[in-house]
């Protein structure tokens, strides 16, 4: 059907078209698992793209591989096909083809509208009758048109699509440098020839010390190879751990933190005064855990030989999911001299030859990638109009959005975000939200008030700033199970998913555990 409105004329003009309840914003991991939870509204689903994926499909390199194990990466009704108990980290595209599988198996790709890039959202209405507005422009023909829904799912995620650049000083930013300046962005646009090419007999430096950092270096590294080869320097501003894989002292890492027991030692949201004086009594055990994991990275990696050891607790990186797994034989190549590490302040900027440092120190380079991170915000800034850009962040101001149970905002009516909040496995994450939300939307349960979800948000925010000191990232990963026995409570699920007690307290948690629930 269609809505009409009046021109300054004051005739009558076709300009909304409603083929659908709900519209779903993004076609990555959150969206496609949105849409198939969602499917009894059929919903469309706009995807600026002419393909799924969102980040497997966009935002990876040619050595991008998954951070946990596949067991660990699957829908709870669709699991990996043969291997899902190989203990190898999937690639991006074995990623890719797993999610295609998963959209053909239940016939999702038809509800996804492609090459449809939304513009800007506007509410109309009210919260009684609320409508959303969409301008969804077909980037094929760069037509636009407006579409209306009662309920907007936002799936477009906090990674890809806007670089996030560091500001510098006047005349001392890119465009003084001679030489090629990328972001992260930019490079995995590339194929694997052109990727070698742009790397191969060049003095490179990538600025950054996540995943994406990493990767880009051992691809440097791996183009260089030989005596002509040059070497990749690593400007490192804030150090992480990384680990190698997932066993510690011979114990799995999941033994540390994916299983209940292990998460009774860190603080939760609105876990009342026992559990809180518990908490209390049990940090001299979540320190000395921490403590224990760090003394066999720096046993196993030469991190004190690179000055690469973090001035924070292992902790810290897994409660705001920055730990990467590092590719095979990294510290190999920078013990070949292929790749060097330049420890930075947050200051330093570009001179014509390169990088220059705030110790008055310069770093010559040909290319220079910015593995600087994604500025989700400015995606979601650039497409919601006022006053709703102005409450995402609201009322914490803290940098990170408030969302109940990690989907609805408490003041933006009759939308959901998912993928804003990462996890253990965020594929798990989308997945539960997704079935929270149909749930929710089919009225099987009610919403707490606005002012007991907004309490239930600022909570959540001070113990992410009580845990680490990165809390802006938004992460759950040492209370994930707490997080979904919550989720479970809602749709009426048990929240103890194992078969017995000794399992429940000790034995790994993974979507595998949420199966057969709907």
């Amino acid at each position: 059907m269609a809505l009409f409105h009046d021109d300054d004329k004051g005739e009558k003009k076709e300009a909304i078209i409603i083929r659908s309840k709900i519209g779903i914003i993004g076609a990555g991991v959150s969206g496609i698992a949105a849409a198939k939870q969602l499917r009894q509204h059929n919903p469309i689903v706009f995807e600026a793209t002419d393909s799924i994926g969102g980040v497997w499909r966009h935002c990876s390199f040619n050595s991008t591989k998954l951070q946990s194990q596949r067991r660990d990466y699957e829908f709870t009704d669709y699991p990996w096909p043969n291997n899902r108990d190989n203990s190898d980290f999937p690639t991006h595209l074995e990623i890719l083809d797993y999610l295609h599988s998963y959209a053909h198996h239940f016939d999702i790709l038809k509800t996804i509208s492609f090459n449809s890039k939304v513009l800007h959202i506007r509410f109309l209405g009210s919260h009684a009758r609320p409508l959303w507005h969409l301008a969804v422009q077909n980037t094929l023909s760069n037509t636009i048109q407006w579409y209306g829904f009662e309920f907007v799912v936002i799936c477009i995620g906090k990674y890809g699509d806007v670089a996030q650049i560091p500001a510098f000083p006047r005349s001392k930013g890119p465009e003084t440098f001679k030489g090629k300046v990328l972001h992260t962005l930019d490079y995995c646009k590339l194929n694997h020839q052109e990727a070698t090419q742009l790397f191969k007999g060049k003095n490179v430096a990538v600025v950054g010390f996540k995943k994406s950092a990493i990767d880009l270096a051992m691809e440097c590294a791996l183009a260089n190879q030989g005596c002509e080869g040059q070497r990749c320097t690593m400007v490192v501003r804030t150090a992480h751990w990384t680990v190698p894989h997932y066993w510690v002292w011979g114990l799995p890492l999941s033994m540390f933190y994916t299983n209940r027991s292990s998460q009774f030692l860190h603080e939760r949201p609105n876990q009342g005064f026992l559990k809180t004086l518990l908490t209390l009594l049990l940090s001299p055990m979540r320190r000395g855990m921490s403590k224990f994991i760090e003394s066999y990275l720096l046993w196993k990696l030469p991190l004190e030989k690179y000055g690469l050891i973090p001035d924070h607790s292992f902790d810290e990186d897994y409660a705001s999911c920055q730990m990467a797994i590092l590719p095979e034989n990294f510290f190999s190549e920078a013990e070949k001299g292929k790749i060097a590490f330049k420890k930075a302040s947050s200051k330093w900027w570009f001179w014509e030859g390169g990088i220059e440092f705030d110790d008055n120190t310069k770093l010559e380079a040909d290319v220079v990638v910015l593995a600087t991170g994604y500025d989700g915000k400015q995606k979601l800034n650039s497409i919601m109009e006022e006053p709703f850009r102005s409450l995402l962040d609201y009322p914490s101001a803290s940098g990170v959005m408030p969302l109940y149970r990690g989907t609805i905002h408490p003041l933006i009516p009759n939308m959901a975000f998912l993928g804003y909040v990462e996890s253990v496995a965020n594929l798990h994450s989308s997945e539960i939200r997704s079935l929270w939300l149909s749930a929710l939307l089919d009225q099987k349960f009610m919403l707490p008030t606005v002012p007991d979800m907004l309490a239930h948000t600022l909570e959540e925010v001070e113990v992410m700033k009580r845990t680490s000191r990165f809390y802006k990232r938004h992460c759950i990963s040492t209370y994930s199970i707490n997080h979904t026995d919550q989720i479970c409570h809602d749709l009426g699920w048990t929240s103890w998913r194992k078969n017995n007690w000794l399992a429940e307290a000790f034995s790994h948690y993974s979507s595998e555990d949420y199966q057969n629930q709907h």
